[in-house]
């Protein structure tokens, strides 16, 4: 299973729209920043997905500085592909900010392509 944390303002939107994308290879749980920072760099999850209102930046402040910036990647109010999100995470990206307007059209797209990243 690949484990994915939500969080930020949208998160129980962002969990319940990446749980429906492949409910047999994705666990994802609803947590905050300063967890998922941790849990993260214990091992004990894969990815987290963040959002805030802009996609700027505060959906991933925290994880930044916990992280380091070359674990992370906020779209801001752009949409990526899949092969955008494949690519970011062939470079090692594990964290990624999105803003919370775009939860049904960004989160998918993430959560199939660290599916299809898995394989």
């Amino acid at each position: 299973m690949i484990k994915i944390l939500s969080g930020g303002v949208g998160k129980v939107d962002v969990a319940r729209t990446v749980a429906q994308v492949a409910p047999e290879t994705l666990e994802v749980a609803v947590s905050n920043d300063m967890e998922a920072a941790m849990r993260l760099r214990a091992g004990q999850a894969d990815y987290y997905l963040g959002t805030c209102h802009t996609g700027a930046g505060a959906s991933l402040g925290v994880l930044v500085g916990l992280m380091g910036r070359e674990a992370c990647h906020t779209f801001g109010r752009s949409v990526p592909t899949e092969a955008d999100v494949q690519a970011l995470l062939t470079e090692g990206k594990k964290v990624f900010g999105f803003a919370l307007d775009q939860i049904d059209t960004v989160a998918p797209v993430i959560a199939r392509a660290i599916v299809a990243h898995a394989r």
